[in-house]
């Protein structure tokens, strides 16, 4: 194969071969070449490498621009980024400003209560002595206006079998004197 590719690149190509003289219109090199120095001429009249230098250079201004904005943006992403972390770090700080403040609260509330529940307490204990002694007291008393009553009646009666009837009665009114006078 590689024969082949040698011996059809030394072999004549007609477009290339010219004909007769280089400065005739019938050689189309020439013709190629002039065409080809007409265009730049004609470029170069129109100024046409100026306008596209003109316009490569508005490109890069544009550019330029861009890159200027997207690096604003950038830094104004940036900042916006710090004030964001700023502000989280102070949301979370008032966060754990709130929590503490409620564990101290409800530690206040759970040591108020206890203390409202040992009034509570010595509240009831106490109304429980008084309710005691309230009853205490009504015993005593009901004991003692038994026991007095008893104590009439023995009398009365060891008084009825040693004596006469006008001592007994006299002695009867001494004791209710001095009974209303005890219990009054």
């Amino acid at each position: 194969m590689k024969p082949v590719l040698g011996a059809a690149l030394l072999a004549p190509v007609p477009a290339l071969a010219a004909s007769g003289p280089f400065f005739s219109l019938h050689n189309t090199n020439f013709v190629v070449t002039l065409g080809f120095i007409v265009f730049l001429g004609v470029v170069i009249y129109y100024k046409v490498p100026g306008l596209l230098g003109g316009m490569l250079d508005k490109r890069a201004a544009a550019i330029r621009a861009e890159l200027e904005e997207a690096r604003l943006l950038r830094e104004e992403a940036q900042k916006v980024l710090a004030d964001y972390e700023r502000k989280s770090r102070e949301v979370k700080a008032q966060a754990e400003e709130i929590v503490s403040a409620a564990k101290r609260d409800a530690e206040a509330a759970a040591e108020q209560a206890k203390a409202d529940l040992q009034v509570a307490i010595a509240r009831r204990v106490k109304a429980a002595e008084d309710q005691i002694a309230s009853a205490e007291a009504g015993a005593l008393r009901e004991v003692k206006d038994r026991a007095v009553t008893v104590a009439v009646a023995a009398a009365a009666e060891v008084l009825t079998n040693q004596m006469g009837a006008d001592r007994k009665a006299a002695l009867i009114d001494d004791a209710i004197d001095e009974v209303s006078r005890r219990l009054h």
